[in-house]
């Protein structure tokens, strides 16, 4: 694992860096990028060179290809799906008297970037001379609108500072930048290196629209741009304006001659609208729209609009901490791409990565489901419940799947844009049929956290009933009566095809439970969807006899049926250099290994917590810390959880350290590809769930919050049926206020504690009982230490 300096400087609400780092800037344009779950920009320079990734995404705006085999077999996907770049609206370009701003030429004097958690705002400034002594200063602000879904803008102002200057400042839109996505076979890298065809390339006055069609997905998008050029300040500097469009460009040209002090400014208004089956007029007139309403609005009030979008979220959101400044740092940059990923999705998944990168072929993961949605459900419940309707809008692709599959009810896919199955490798995808637990199980948490009972009716019951039906015919029964799940693959990349994996029997347990008490409650929908007593009587005798694995000689559960019998992998032998395992080794051989790449029984112990007693906790961590290697982003959140849960503080503080730092720290040396988001939404779990002991069931919350010695004071927020519950942790007592709303009862360690708005409550925190010694990672595999973390 990289073990690198941070590059970034501190500040408890934003991240920024100065001077240019030529050799990093794909991680700095992911670290940069702007998003609103709808439009994502990489924080590439303006004048898009030099760059490491050109990004501009849209949600689900993709390309499908061929899927290649080796060799072919029954129910293989036919299509693979590929995030591709819409037309890019960022660019503007500087020349200074005949000199082209680079950074790589002239005098760079100073240049410094800051993403700023409160405004939502990326800004730049930089002083620079150009090679024949132009001397300007330019100061760009950028942001993707969380008020208007399709608006993209940037403030761009360049001042001549020691003398006149001439200037010309070309503003593109520019479609077809290609992605860092190559592929062996010669049609699918075809397809990718150029999807976009055009359709119309339109300039009017001061504005321009490029409208494209893909060639294989059917996708139709349309990119429209407008200015209004100014100088400031009472300057009225001499300035002419074209504009033009053919093909894959789009210019406005904008030329100035400037006085000494004189600034020239221009806002660029961009809108971006994609779709399957609108016509071409009406999606250029929606593209149009936003930008004409974006701009009657003004600058000033977009701004404004984000600023208070943003206050309103981090109202329930924030977490403040009185402990190592970086640490503070990062929690609120995670929050806030969670946050900026998923605000204005609406009927769509979030990618892996994001809109920060084409990581991942811009797909969306169980992970979305397992970790992020949390963090939404208790912050943001709007944009979970869009996520999970998004869910139930390609339940005919997955009720498809299901009948390919010789199964019934639904089977989600394990990686999709559109959502249907575009994973070739089945062991990991097709097996891993975990997915639709844990989507179900986000349901329930979605349920539970908001009193949501349309949602329940409208979605929730047809998805729970959809995978219980899966279930059903996936499992089987045996002699005893007891139920099984053959043939499936966990959390764990390291493990496939195995019997009755723990993880994965917990979630359906879940899953069945949850269906059949919501066809139960709402009898009326589970008729119309043809759900008859017998069969929710069916889940619940498949819930209750479902198997879990126990080793009673080594008293632990097993991964899943027979893990722990299986040859341990030789840590001793394995170099540091043969890490991630999968680079260097066969999955033949993983697979028939004690070695986890990512927690799955440790992720059952934090998921179903009320299946196992305390003792097995602490026995079922110590064991997989010894086997868990963290070749995933996804593993150190829940360890920092469990570690947490079982009094190990010392180490879930390192594992949060490691999560908090993976992105700004490029820990696993691929943060250019775009940011971790699931990972990012398990900062807020490790923190929440891990030191603050939240819990969440059918039963209501829990909490069992513990400090580590270096963090004096923990204060996070929740929703719960729309009311905001603060809990505020020391090291002795903890505050739990409820703003407002009914009153609420919750769990303290032991002890039912009922809430009333506007009256906290400060209940004493018990000593930590005493526990072993530190538990032991393979060698060389310990988490990142705290102190090296968080210490600049």
């Amino acid at each position: 694992m990289c073990r690198t300096r941070p590059r970034f400087d501190i500040d408890e609400w934003s991240i920024g860096a100065d001077g240019i780092d030529i050799e990093n800037l794909a991680h700095e344009e992911s670290v940069f990028g702007l998003s609103n779950g709808h439009v994502g920009w990489r924080g590439n320079l303006d004048e898009g060179d030099p760059r490491g990734v050109a990004g501009s995404y849209l949600n689900g705006l993709f390309e499908e290809h061929p899927m290649p085999y080796a060799e072919e077999g029954y129910g293989y996907p036919e299509c693979g799906q590929s995030v591709i770049n819409a037309s890019n609206g960022q660019l503007i370009r500087l020349t200074v008297g005949d000199e082209p701003f680079d950074v790589r030429r002239g005098t760079l004097e100073s240049h410094t970037r800051r993403l700023d958690f409160r405004a939502g705002t990326l800004e730049r400034e930089v002083e620079w001379t150009s090679p024949v002594g132009g001397r300007v200063r330019i100061r760009s602000t950028r942001i993707v609108s969380f008020t208007h879904r399709s608006v993209a803008a940037v403030r761009y102002r360049v001042q001549a500072l020691d003398a006149p200057a001439e200037v010309t400042i070309v503003s593109e839109l520019l479609a077809n930048e290609p992605l860092p996505i190559t592929h062996d076979d010669p049609r699918v890298q075809e397809l990718l290196s150029e999807p976009l065809e055009e359709v119309v390339s339109a300039a009017d006055g001061g504005a321009a629209t490029l409208v494209h069609r893909t060639r294989k997905s059917g996708l139709t998008t349309a990119v429209a741009m407008e200015h209004r050029v100014s100088g400031l300040a009472g300057s009225e500097p001499s300035v002419e304006t074209d504009v033009d469009a053919e093909g894959d460009r789009a210019r406005t040209t904008v030329r100035a001659s400037l006085g000494a002090g004189e600034t020239l400014e221009i806002v660029k208004m961009v809108g971006h609208e994609f779709s399957s089956d609108l016509s071409t007029a009406a999606l250029r007139d929606r593209a149009e729209t936003a930008v004409g309403d974006a701009l009657r609005a003004g600058w000033e009030t977009v701004v404004a609009e984000q600023r208070a979008r943003l206050d309103e979220f981090w109202e329930c959101a924030d977490v403040r901490l009185e402990g190592p400044p970086r640490l503070q740092q990062a929690v609120r940059f995670a929050l806030f791409q969670v946050f900026q990923a998923s605000v204005r999705m609406e009927l769509r998944s979030v990618p892996g990565k994001g809109l920060t990168g084409s990581g991942y072929e811009g797909h969306t993961f169980w992970d979305f489901e397992a970790f992020v949605l949390p963090v939404l459900t208790s912050t943001l419940p709007h944009a979970a419940e869009q996520a999970l309707r998004w869910r139930h809008s390609v339940l005919d692709r997955a009720r498809a799947r299901a009948k390919q599959l010789h199964l019934t009810g639904a089977a989600l896919p394990w990686r999709t844009i559109d959502g249907r199955e575009s994973s070739g490798y089945w062991p990991a995808s097709t097996a891993a049929f975990h997915i639709n637990a844990d989507v179900a199980g986000a349901v329930l948490h979605y349920v539970r956290a908001t009193g949501d009972v349309v949602f329940e009716r409208e979605v929730g019951l047809e998805i729970l009933a959809e995978t219980a039906r899966l279930w059903v015919s996936l499992g089987r029964w045996d002699t005893h009566g007891g139920f099984h799940i053959d043939g499936v693959t966990g959390p764990d990349e390291y493990s496939a095809i195995a019997n009755d994996n723990v993880f994965t029997n917990l979630a359906a347990q879940k899953n069945l439970r949850g269906a059949a008490a919501a066809a139960r409650r709402h009898s009326d929908v589970a008729s119309e969807l043809e759900i008859a007593d017998d069969e929710i009587a069916r889940w619940e005798l498949a819930a209750s006899s479902m198997t879990v694995p126990f080793d009673a000689e080594r008293g632990v559960h097993p991964q899943s049926a027979g893990f722990t019998d299986l040859e341990p992998w030789d840590f001793e032998s394995t170099t540091p250099d043969e890490y991630l395992l999968h680079d260097h080794f066969p999955y033949f051989d993983l697979y028939r290994k004690q070695v986890v790449k990512q927690a799955d029984l440790v992720l059952a112990l934090f998921f179903s917590h009320e299946a196992f007693t305390a003792e097995q906790k602490a026995r079922a961590f110590d064991y997989y810390e010894a086997v868990t290697v963290r070749d995933s982003s996804l593993s150190a959140a829940a360890q920092a959880v469990v570690a947490a849960e079982v009094g190990h503080l010392d180490l879930a503080l390192d594992y949060l350290a490691e999560v908090a730092t993976l992105d700004l720290d490029d820990l696993h040396g691929n943060t250019g590809q775009g940011l971790h988001v699931a990972a990012l939404a398990g900062v807020w779990t490790a923190i929440t769930a891990g030191f603050g002991g939240m819990r969440d069931s059918d039963s209501g919350m829990r909490f069992r919050p513990r400090l580590p010695p270096e963090i004096d004071r923990l204060e996070f927020g929740v929703r719960i049926h729309g009311c905001i519950l603060r809990v505020d942790v020391g090291q002795a007592e903890v505050t739990y206020r409820l703003a407002s709303g009914d009153p609420l009862t919750i769990t303290h360690y032991d002890e039912q504690v009922t809430l009333d708005a506007g009256h906290p409550v400060t209940s004493g925190i018990p000593p930590l009982q005493s526990r072993g010694p530190r538990p032991q990672q393979p060698r060389g595999r310990a988490p990142r230490p705290a102190l090296e973390a968080f210490t600049v």
